[in-house]
Order: C-alpha cells, then sequence, then structure tokens
C-alpha cells in the first residue's frame, strides 16, 4: 500500500458573478477545480506538483492536509482520511503557503516556535534538540528574537520552514516555498529540502511555477491542468516531449547587427536588445549561435528554455484541452 493514495478526487466551488446591471441578483457559476484526479505516493518521495494557476494544485493541498472537503473521491495518507481524522493527521503533516504564515507577527520568532512545541505536545527534550538542528540548518540562529515583521522574505521562509518542521512530521506540503526569494535564498532552502528528505526520510510535496526548484529537487512530476492530471512521470521525460521552445536574448556592441535568422524564427527588438524565439528540432541551436556571432560582436547573451505555463501549454495543444 503506497503511503499516500487518491483516487476520483472531485472538488468544486460556486463563485458568484457580478450583478449585471438590471438584474437584481448575481449569476452563479459551478468550478469545478479538481476532476476525478487519482495518484499516489510512495514514502520518501520528493514530487513536484505543477501546472498553471487555476489548474488545482491548491485545492489537492488543501485536501490532503484536511483543510477541504471534496465532492466525492478517496484519499488516504498513511492509512489517514485527512478531512474526517484531522486532530490525529494534523501531527504527523507539514504545510507551507509561500503566501500565508503560521507564525505570529509582531512577536520573536522563537515565541512562535514555543507556542507551536505546546500545540504540537512536543517533549521539552525533543523540542530543543530540534530547534537547534533547524535553526542551525536555517541559519536561523541570530534572528530568534526578531520579531516575524522585521526579517525578509527569505528570512520569513525559513521561519515558516522551521514552524513546519518542529514536530518532525512525515510528510511536508510545499504550497510556492520559493516566491519572491532571490537567488541566494532560493539556492539556500533546495538545499535545506534536499537535507531534509535525505536524512529524514520525509515524504515532500511541491507546487511550485519555478522550473529550477522542480529541476533541482524533483525526479518525478505530476502536471495538473483544469483539475486534471495531464502527466506522471520523470521529469526528464517530461522535458524531452514538451520543453521544445528556446529563447536567446542577446545585445550587440553595434547597433544595427547583420542578422542571418530564418524567418520561421520570431524575433523581437527593444533598445539594443535582441529576443529570438524558436524551436530546437526545426533550428538545431548550434547553427542559431553560429548565425548569432557571425552577426556582429556580442556584448551580452542569455540562451533559456521556457517556463512551467509554456510546458503546460504545449500539453493543452497536444491533448485538445
Amino acid at each position: 500500500m503506497s503511503y499516500i493514495e487518491v483516487e476520483g478526487l472531485r472538488k468544486t466551488f460556486t463563485v458568484r458573478k457580478k450583478r449585471e446591471k438590471g438584474k437584481l441578483f448575481r449569476e452563479k457559476e459551478i468550478v469545478e477545480a479538481l476532476k476525478g484526479i487519482s495518484f499516489t505516493v510512495e514514502k520518501g518521495e520528493l514530487v513536484g506538483y505543477i501546472g498553471p494557476n487555476g489548474a488545482g494544485k491548491s485545492t489537492t493541498v488543501k485536501i490532503l492536509s484536511g483543510i477541504l472537503t471534496p465532492e466525492s473521491g478517496k484519499a488516504e495518507v498513511g492509512g489517514r482520511i485527512p478531512w474526517k481524522d484531522r486532530k490525529e493527521y494534523v501531527k504527523h503533516i507539514g504545510v507551507v503557503f509561500g503566501q500565508r504564515s503560521q507564525l505570529w507577527w509582531d512577536v520573536p520568532i522563537v515565541d512562535s516556535f514555543s507556542l507551536l512545541k505546546d500545540i504540537y505536545k512536543i517533549p521539552e527534550k525533543d523540542y530543543k534538540s530540534r530547534l537547534e538542528e533547524l535553526s542551525e540548518s536555517l541559519q536561523l540562529g541570530k534572528l530568534m528574537r526578531t520579531p516575524l515583521r522585521l526579517l525578509s522574505l527569505g528570512q520569513k521562509m525559513r521561519a515558516e520552514l522551521c514552524g513546519s518542521l518542529l514536530h518532525r512530521p512525515e510528510l511536508l506540503f510545499l504550497d510556492e516555498p520559493t516566491i519572491g526569494l532571490d537567488a541566494v535564498s532560493k539556492l539556500a532552502l533546495r538545499d535545506f529540502l534536499k537535507w531534509e528528505n535525505k536524512e529524514y526520510g520525509t515524504t515532500i510535496i511541491l507546487t511550485t511555477h519555478d522550473m529550477e526548484d522542480i529541476a533541482a529537487l524533483c525526479s518525478r512530476v505530476m502536471v495538473l491542468g483544469h483539475g486534471q492530471k495531464l502527466f506522471d512521470g520523470n521529469l526528464k521525460e517530461l522535458l524531452e516531449r514538451f520543453d521544445t521552445k528556446r529563447t536567446i536574448t542577446v545585445k550587440y556592441d553595434t547597433a544595427d547587427p547583420k542578422l542571418n535568422i530564418p524567418e520561421r524564427a520570431e524575433i523581437k527588438k527593444q533598445d539594443d536588445e535582441i529576443r529570438i524565439t524558436y524551436l530546437p528540432s526545426d533550428i538545431p541551436t548550434a547553427d542559431m549561435l553560429a548565425r548569432l556571432q557571425g552577426a556582429g560582436n556580442i556584448r551580452e547573451m542569455t540562451l533559456q528554455s521556457d517556463n512551467i505555463d509554456h510546458l503546460i501549454a504545449a500539453m493543452y495543444k497536444e491533448m485538445d484541452l
């Protein structure tokens, strides 16, 4: 039996539209957030759960963390039904929402940790050893007496992670944990998550729009769209199938470089920057780079693949959704 088992999960929301002129009541619309998704997750897996805005990612996380109740379907985590066995269940999970906080705004973060210790009934000895371990790994030692409101975004996220892991949860949900973080903070956060997963076998489900987070942390990826599971498998396979578009941004020393780019590539110019979007299957990257180098002396160049939203768009087109 898998650690997480989800079968036929459905969830709808009633949305009231803006009242039209001349009408007394606002019209209602039923939105299907989840349309019967099913999947399993083994204990100790680190899974990327991705998709565009409105795909149903956060709804899934809220159901699996016991916050929401589905209309139909089954979900069990470690033999427990999240929304039915909630009191017992939440002792075994941790949740970090990138735009929500579980810590108290105006008090030092160590006081928030102390309160969480009482909420989770963590023995004093275990609490002290775990807090010391987490504060060292997340570099929180000098920040313990600082109120949450005075911390930077990266420091707040590290504090939130510490609070969610104090009780040593078996399962950690991370919903957009790196949103708004700088490059240094992102790297530190990724290193810590890999360490936590390896050291304690913590099962982690990560939802994010940052492809670098997925590439750095997750070997398995589930892609959600329109409330349906579109893909479940290896990250490499996903990239090979759908990461087909490339964008090159280049700046030349001269104002008028002699570009020799095929018409099937898309070219946009803004000030001294030239952005070229192309398909590697159509124009090999090596050929594209050779053409750009032949156009003049390059001052600055960036080559990047498209982000998750472009991957999802490619999947939508292939699946006619």
